[in-house]
């Protein structure tokens, strides 16, 4: 005879798989999202790869800023990863399901390089302000093991984030509804499916996503905000070379930031647009950040062409 537990488990018997709906169920043009997304990935990809290759061959590049930028390219990388391949693999597959551990696993790495990101921008936006505040300072505060500590304290900062939920999440007897109406397993909506109440949940998902998006924009904005004041103060040719540093800062700080705190100050609304939302943070703003610091930065572009010319001219001349 099954014991008392052993009839519980059955009757709350954990789903095997999920279905992702994804983003249009109209075939053709799904076909045109496929070719589309594909170039937008790779070019991703290669866009972000370029930046971290260029910090590492270039000595001029072997500073602080650059170094924080190489560590954000990386981690857009893994961000536009985590779920566009699989995304571009359900626009053209009459089968758009994702294993139960592999749905776990996209809502971890979303909310750990999410985390992570956030706070590498607010750990920017500290060099930026030592470097144009207190510049005399700069070199001696800013040394390499300060720049090591604030990585190690970015990814320590998305670990404990993603694990403050997955830890939840993952308890959570999944035996109903598998059909999540998203490209990817978004933590909101896998919830919503479990077999259970998960208002509490739900409110600890707004208190550790949405707070946390919240406040490091405030900071952000406040030290941003701070910085422009004291470069205004200073001389013309000082402060259009640092005008021109904090504008590709601040563009990517409110492209980042802008999608997330509206997902997650309103999480569980049945509005449409969060999902457009979702596409411009998870696969459009890692393509922009290494277009706008390429184009915007005068040292980068220089880099690159000092590269070329060491690497691909001679090349061209047998």
């Amino acid at each position: 005879m099954p014991t008392t537990k052993q009839m519980e488990k059955q009757n709350h018997s954990m789903v095997s798989e999920f279905i992702l709906l994804g983003l249009t169920e109209f075939r053709e043009l799904q076909l045109c999202l496929f070719l589309f997304f594909s170039i937008i990935y790779v070019v991703t990809v290669l866009g972000n790869l370029m930046i971290i290759f260029v910090v590492k061959l270039d000595p001029q590049l072997h500073s602080p800023m650059y170094f924080l930028l190489a560590n954000l390219s990386f981690i857009d990388m893994s961000l536009a990863s985590f779920a566009t391949p699989k995304m571009i693999c359900n626009l053209i597959s009459e089968y758009k399901a994702i294993s139960y551990k592999g749905c776990m696993a996209q809502m971890f790495f979303l909310h750990l390089l999410g985390g992570s990101e956030m706070m590498l921008l607010v750990a920017m936006a500290i060099d930026r302000f030592i470097a144009i505040c207190k510049p005399l300072h700069y070199k001696n505060v800013m040394n390499h093991h300060v720049c090591i500590g604030l990585a190690l304290f970015s990814w320590t900062t998305g670990f404990v984030h993603t694990m403050s939920q997955m830890v939840f999440t993952m308890t959570l007897p999944f035996c109903g509804p598998n059909v999540v109406d998203s490209f990817f397993c978004d933590l909101p909506r896998v919830i919503r499916l479990a077999c259970t109440d998960t208002y509490i949940l739900e409110l600890l998902v707004i208190a550790f996503s949405g707070l946390l998006a919240l406040f490091c924009f405030t900071f952000l904005f406040i030290s941003y905000s701070i910085i422009l004041i004291t470069v205004q103060r200073r001389s013309s040719t000082r402060s259009s070379k640092a005008l021109s540093t904090l504008s590709t800062h601040i563009i990517v700080v409110v492209l980042f930031f802008g999608p997330c705190i509206f997902i997650y100050i309103w999480p569980f609304s049945k509005i449409s647009i969060d999902k457009i939302l979702s596409v411009f943070y998870t696969i459009f703003t890692p393509l922009l950040n290494p277009i706008i610091y390429t184009f915007r930065n005068k040292d980068m572009r220089k880099a690159i062409r000092k590269i070329k010319k060491k690497h691909v001219s001679p090349r061209s001349t047998f």
